[in-house]
């Protein structure tokens, strides 16, 4: 009986508008993270804040279509489905815009994303919330329970549809404003739906209207010009924004607007940042750099580490990189070469692969974190532990890290440095710029007991031949910090976010280097890396 009670069901027209509700206001709410980290990052302080709108607006809508919903009908919902596309038409249209604007506020860091995430979401979300309660006074079920419980449960299923479909379908296939548009085109059909079959005129030309609207905002946004060079490629992946920028001879990746890995066009074999020199440094912490015969590297960006281990040393270079789109960027733009036997790639998480691989490592170079970002699971003690496992009795771990070298914005590197001691007899620490700005820290930890000096690694970079002169790197050894007020990061508990808190909004400082002498170059936070 039940079973041909379920066959037979045809849904009204009220539970349609709930279901595509439902879809539509969870994927914009996926597709929000994705507008709003290249401005401002996509720190747990930018998703709570989306969150924490998505939620209000409905709820406000709720609680504004339950007054209204004696009024309910289904030509109203239609205006309400119709008013929602146009405001995802300007979304589509202005979002670059409305960031830009909204990052020049003056707002503590950590609530900086949340006028942009209230202009530009909150409006749709608070019209779709209007929809249940009108969808449950219209309802053909008996008594209130049975229902709103209906209406909840139609709703519950788009959401669960429009999440999955948007995480794990439309994102890694369309645009930002292809993904845009199809929501807009959805709400309007819908629209339409709930005036037929004799829909009014006036709902008809409007919908029309809405159409061209959709489509012109897809078609053409404002104009802006790009202080960063010339976007040769863009895409946005399953897990950042991607961007490759042309400025002269530089090519640059950004990866959720900040710069990640650069290649000189004219001269591939220069580091352009700096900081990619001192990924030599654990050569020189080896006993016998001859005897380093393999090396991985978690994280690939660009793949300027691994090419340049690839052909300076006569190690085999294994790189696990979790995002494809970025290996597939690197060989299309930045000359990486996958036919190579010395170098392999591998796309996964970086601390999956260790756990799995029976391989021992000489070097393992971790280049996996940002300024705003970074995976907890490969900072704490239990993943240090695992990288020592991993490594030969006289191996080395560099773990490329963005800090302050001191100060409010260092905690998160002296953090990390207390965390590697757990695991490492001996940890050391190199700036990378004179600078006290946020930068890259690098730290170095060894398997071996041996404490180096200054005086040792200096004498040792002139005694080894390694093809890159390592004494402007060993001239930024720092001390041992203090780490009495930082934790040891632990996979129960490691506040990452809260370290990295202090350094929103402060300038990120990479050093850059050319023929003749550093140049510095500053590479703003994500928050202000448009304006």
């Amino acid at each position: 009986m039940e079973r041909e009670a379920l066959t037979s069901y045809r849904p009204t027209k009220p539970e349609i508008a709930v279901f595509v509700s439902g879809i539509t206001s969870m994927g914009l709410e996926i597709l929000a993270v994705r507008i709003v980290a290249p401005q401002f990052g996509s720190h747990i302080y930018t998703v709570g804040g989306i969150l924490t709108v998505f939620l209000a607006a409905l709820s406000l809508g709720y609680w504004q279509g339950g007054k209204r919903a004696r009024l309910a009908t289904n030509r109203e919902m239609s205006w309400i489905m119709l008013a929602t596309a146009v405001y995802v038409a300007i979304v589509v249209y202005a979002s670059d815009l409305l960031l830009a604007y909204t990052s020049t506020l003056a707002l503590p860091p950590r609530y900086a994303s949340l006028p942009a995430v209230i202009a530009l979401f909150g409006p749709p979300t608070y019209l779709l919330g209007f929809i249940s309660p009108y969808a449950a006074e219209l309802s053909q079920k008996r008594g209130i329970g049975e229902a709103s419980g209906h209406v909840y449960a139609l709703g519950t299923i788009g959401s669960i549809l429009g999440s999955a479909a948007t995480t794990f379908v439309l994102i890694p296939a369309l645009s930002i404003g292809e993904i845009g548009v199809l929501f807009g085109l959805t709400l309007v059909a819908t629209a339409v739906a709930l005036t037929l079959p004799s829909p009014p005129r006036r709902p008809t030309i409007a919908s029309v209207v809405v159409v061209l609207l959709l489509v012109g905002a897809a078609g053409g946004g404002p104009v802006a010009f790009d202080h960063r060079g010339d976007v040769v490629y863009e895409s946005q992946t399953s897990y950042q924004h991607l961007e490759v920028v042309d400025d002269g001879d530089t090519r640059t990746m950004y990866l959720d607007g900040a710069r990640h890995s650069a290649m000189d066009l004219e001269d591939p074999d220069r580091h352009v940042f700096a900081y990619t020199r001192y990924f030599h440094l654990p050569m020189l912490m080896t006993d016998d750099p001859d005897d380093v015969d393999r090396v991985l590297f978690i994280g690939g960006g660009g793949y300027t580490g691994p090419k340049d281990f690839e052909e300076r040393y006569d190690a085999t270079v294994d790189v696990v990189e979790v995002d494809p789109e970025v290996t597939e960027t690197a060989e299309t733009y930045f000359g990486l070469d996958r036919s190579d036997d010395d170098l392999n790639v591998h796309t996964g998480d970086g601390r999956q692969f260790l756990r799995n691989t029976d391989e021992t490592y000489d070097v393992i170079i971790l280049d996996a974190y940002k300024q705003d970002q970074v995976p907890f699971h490969l900072t704490t003690e239990e993943f240090m532990h695992l990288a020592s496992d991993r490594l030969s009795d006289d191996g080395v771990l560099l773990a490329n890290v963005i800090s302050a070298p001191s100060g409010s914005g260092s905690e998160f590197y002296r953090a990390e440095y207390e965390t590697m001691e757990q695991a490492f007899p001996e940890v050391y620490s190199f700036r990378t710029s004179e600078k006290s700005s946020v930068q890259n820290v690098e730290l170095v930890a060894t398997n071996d007991d041996e404490e180096l000096s200054r005086a040792d690694l200096e004498r040792r970079n002139e005694n080894r031949e390694l093809g890159v002169d390592l004494s402007d790197e060993i001239d930024h050894y720092m001390a041992d910090p203090e780490t009495d007020d930082v934790p040891v990061l632990r996979d129960d508990r490691a506040p990452v976010d809260s370290l990295l808190d202090p350094m929103m909004g402060q300038r990120y400082v990479v050093e850059e280097t050319n023929e003749s002498e550093p140049a510095t170059a500053e590479a703003t936070s994500p928050r202000v890396a448009r304006s």
